[in-house]
This record gives C-alpha cells, sequence and structure tokens, in this order.
C-alpha cells in the first residue's frame, strides 16, 4: 500500500514538473513574440526623422488640449476656431497670389559643418532650369552654373524651377540678424515657385535626415536640465520642435503611398506615431503657431502699408487686402489680441548676453540648412527658418510696436518666408484638429488587434494548462 502511495505522489510530481515546462514555455514564446513585435515597429518607422531625443529636455505632462497654449495667451479652443474660421481661408488664399508664391532661394549645397551631404548618390540629381526668356525683366541678372551633384533622394525631392513672366519690385535690402543666408549676393540665388514645389514626403531618410535633426536640436536644446533653463531656451526649443511637427504633418498629409503607380494620400498611421502620441510635440506647433502670429499681427502697420507690386493690378490689390485681414482681422484681435506676450523676454542683466547667445544658436541652425541633402527639403528648410527668423527678428529687434512701425526694416523674401511660415503652422493646426480622431481610431485599433492577440495567447495557455491538468 505504502509502494502504490510513493508511485502516485511520483507520477502527480511527474505531471506537475511537465506543466511546468509548458509554462515556461508559453511565457518565452510571449516574451519573443514582444521582441519581435517591437522590432518590426522600429523597422516600420519609414520616416527616421530625428525624435528630439538628444538633450535633457523633459517631455510635457499628459494632457488632454483644453485650456490656455503654454507660454501664450489663448486657448486650444479659441486658435481651433479662429484658425479654421478666419486665418485659414485667408492665408490659402494669400499663398497662391503672384507676390507670395515665388522664393528666392540659394540652393547649392555649401554645407559648413561636413563634406559628404549633398553629393548625389541616388538618380535625378539635375534641375530642369527655365530658359532665360521666361524670366522677369527684373531677375535677368548672371547666375551661377547649377552644380548637378547637390541632389540627395529621389524624383519627388527635385526642385520645380518653372516660373511666368510675372515680375515684382524688391524691397529693402537688409541683414537679418537671426539667419546666416546673405540674400545680397544674387549670384548664388535663384527663384523658385512655390505652388509647384509643395512641402510633402520625398524619401529622404535614413542616416542623412536624422544627422540634420540632431545637428538642429544640438545647437537649441538647452544645456541645462529643464528645471535649471531659462525661459528663454526653453522657447527656442519649443519653436524647433513645432516646426518639426509641422513637417512631420505635412509630409503624413501629402504621403507617397505606392511608388509604382505613384499613388499619393494621407498616412494617418506615421501623423500619430510622429506627432500625436507626444502631447509636447502637438503643444509645440501650437505655440510655434501663435509665435508667429503674434509676429504678424505686431507688424500690422509695417506689412499693411507696404507694396506688393507685381505688374498684375487686380492681383496686387487682391493681395494688399488679404494681407490686411489677415495682420487685423477683428475676431482674431477680440479674441486672441496678444497670442504670445514677448515683453517677458530677456529680462535681467543676463538679458543682452543671452539674447547674443541665443541669436547664434538660430544662426547656426539656419546655416544647418545648407547640409540637407534633399532640394525639396532645403528649399522647405530655408523657407521656414528664415520666416522663423523673421518672426524673432520682429519681436525681439525693436522694442514697442510704436518703434517697430518707424524702425523696422523687411526684405521682401523675409515676408515671403512669414507669411508662408505662418500658412504651413496653419495647415499643421487645421490636419492635426480634424484628423486627430481618426488617426487615434486606426491607433486604437492597432492597440485592440495587439490586445486581441494577447488575449488569444492567454486563452491558449490556460487551455494547455487544462488539458495537462486531465493528461496527469
Amino acid at each position: 500500500m505504502a509502494e502504490t502511495d510513493v508511485g502516485s505522489v511520483k507520477g502527480k510530481e511527474k505531471g506537475s514538473g511537465k506543466r511546468w515546462i509548458l509554462l515556461i514555455g508559453a511565457i518565452a514564446a510571449v516574451l519573443l513574440a514582444v521582441v519581435v513585435a517591437v522590432f518590426l515597429n522600429t523597422q516600420n518607422s519609414s520616416i527616421s526623422e530625428f525624435t528630439g531625443k538628444i538633450c535633457n529636455c523633459r517631455q510635457a505632462e499628459q494632457q488632454k488640449y483644453i485650456g490656455i497654449v503654454e507660454d501664450c495667451c489663448c486657448d486650444y479652443e479659441t486658435v481651433n476656431r479662429l484658425n479654421t474660421e478666419v486665418l485659414n481661408p485667408l492665408l490659402q488664399d494669400l499663398v497662391k497670389t503672384p507676390f507670395y508664391r515665388y522664393f528666392k532661394v540659394k540652393l547649392w549645397c555649401d554645407c559648413p559643418f561636413w563634406p559628404d551631404d549633398g553629393m548625389c548618390r541616388l538618380r535625378d540629381c539635375s534641375v530642369c532650369e527655365c530658359p532665360e526668356s521666361e524670366f522677369p525683366e527684373i531677375f535677368k541678372k548672371p547666375l551661377s552654373q547649377y552644380n548637378p551633384v547637390c541632389q540627395e533622394g529621389k524624383p519627388q525631392a527635385t526642385v520645380d524651377r518653372t516660373l511666368d513672366t510675372r515680375a515684382f519690385r524688391g524691397w529693402t535690402v537688409t541683414d537679418n540678424p537671426w539667419t546666416s543666408d546673405d540674400e545680397t549676393d544674387n549670384d548664388d540665388m535663384t527663384y523658385v515657385n512655390l505652388l509647384l514645389n509643395p512641402e510633402r514626403y520625398t524619401g529622404y531618410i535614413g542616416p542623412s535626415a536624422r544627422r540634420i535633426w540632431e545637428a538642429i536640436y544640438s545647437e537649441n536644446c538647452p544645456k541645462h536640465t529643464s528645471e535649471e533653463s531659462c525661459q528663454e531656451e526653453k522657447i527656442l526649443y519649443k519653436l524647433v520642435s513645432g516646426l518639426h511637427s509641422s513637417i512631420s504633418v505635412h509630409i503624413a498629409s501629402d504621403y507617397l503611398l505606392d511608388e509604382a503607380t505613384n499613388l499619393w494620400g494621407q498616412n494617418l498611421t506615421l501623423l500619430y506615431d510622429r506627432v500625436l502620441r507626444y502631447p509636447d510635440r502637438v503643444q509645440n506647433l501650437y505655440f510655434t503657431f501663435l509665435f508667429v502670429l503674434r509676429a504678424v499681427t505686431k507688424a500690422e502697420a509695417y506689412l499693411g502699408e507696404a507694396e506688393y507690386e507685381t505688374g498684375n493690378v487686380i492681383e496686387d490689390l487682391k493681395t494688399k487686402s488679404l494681407v490686411k485681414q489677415v495682420v487685423s482681422d477683428p475676431k482674431t484681435k477680440a479674441a486672441c489680441p496678444v497670442p504670445f506676450d514677448e515683453a517677458k523676454l530677456w529680462k535681467g542683466q543676463r538679458g543682452p548676453e543671452l539674447k547674443q547667445q541665443i541669436q547664434k544658436q538660430f544662426r547656426n541652425i539656419s546655416a544647418i540648412m545648407d547640409c540637407v541633402g534633399c532640394e525639396k527639403c532645403r528649399l522647405w528648410g530655408k523657407l521656414q527658418i528664415l520666416g522663423l527668423g523673421t518672426a524673432l527678428k520682429i519681436l525681439f529687434t525693436v522694442n514697442g510696436e510704436d518703434n517697430l512701425r518707424h524702425s523696422l526694416e523687411l526684405q521682401r523674401n523675409e515676408v515671403i518666408a512669414l507669411m508662408n511660415l505662418l500658412n504651413r503652422l496653419s495647415e499643421s493646426v487645421k490636419y492635426v484638429h480634424d484628423m486627430s480622431p481618426a488617426a487615434e481610431r486606426i491607433a486604437g485599433g492597432r492597440a485592440s488587434s495587439g490586445n486581441s492577440i494577447w488575449q488569444r495567447i492567454v486563452t491558449s495557455l490556460t487551455q494547455t494548462k487544462a488539458v495537462s491538468g486531465k493528461r496527469s
């Protein structure tokens, strides 16, 4: 009788051991599945722009987009309403006018930081320029030979240089202390029709693109912890982060879905992965929009009185009317009179020194645009950095709006960049507001799909344990 009991116990122990082996094997399989899933998710991030984690900048707290936009004077609901009802429609019309559709830019690759970018590693390096007969008389100045080794990327990354015959008169030639490009050097500049070169996905990915963003963030990220950083350093970081978010939004909104059939469309998964899943990136997008809007409205008198001549009287009158509506819209003034309060900056004994330091950092960021290996990315990078530099120039070069009216001097190209940047940010804010629910549903569907897999694994484990118990 005793021997029978011992045998029974040994049998039970053996069965229990088998169940433990099965359970451990199942857990190992689950862990392997997790590792594979994380790896695949990382590999599927096809747009590999830098995420801004190089430096010690604390992420914003997770929160809904309600209440006042951080460091600004307007709330999210008001911004969305004014942008949808007033600003976005006006800006969409404004950037299509002859004055605002042409941008003067140096597209040649003379990177001052590293030697290997700007070399042609893929096809379609060269860009067909317009014949001289198409240029307005005012533009007929000697241009340097275009160097075809300046292009890195795919056909959709090249810039269309087609212009029409309508000319416009230049503005004051002045230096912008916030940017590095010398726009008085016309030999290296060319005019580009922005409507023929929309900001969208270009295929510019990989180490080269990542290095650009790494260099940009390393030049502006606070050198101290978030608690020790001054307000000015944080604001510069938020401006660059907001611009980065806007660029990602435009890539996601106009994405090459199928290269074989040249099918373009929305990539809401990319929108979520690159922007929406990080609350601070959305907040910084709104902040940058309000910052630039403040610069535009502060320069109301200057911009409202400026001449927007292109030789087309009807279009020029329309342009002037649209500018006045943007800078002095009564709804915007009533609901959000001061989008951003710049008076609180540059205070204390370190104010002038800090201003020079941050100005130098932004100039370095401006110079990094010459290192972008994709021509179309370089075009929009230079335009938007110049636009941001112009906003900084308006807000921080002259104290007080009365002095601004008499002492502010802007180049025509600066105004074009400023308004096109405001339109880019306006489009991004509207797209994020309109498409967030759909993008989050897609992201939720991916999460639900993942949960269903886990549920199946757990169910399988339970069934395996039950079967093992019956067999023992």
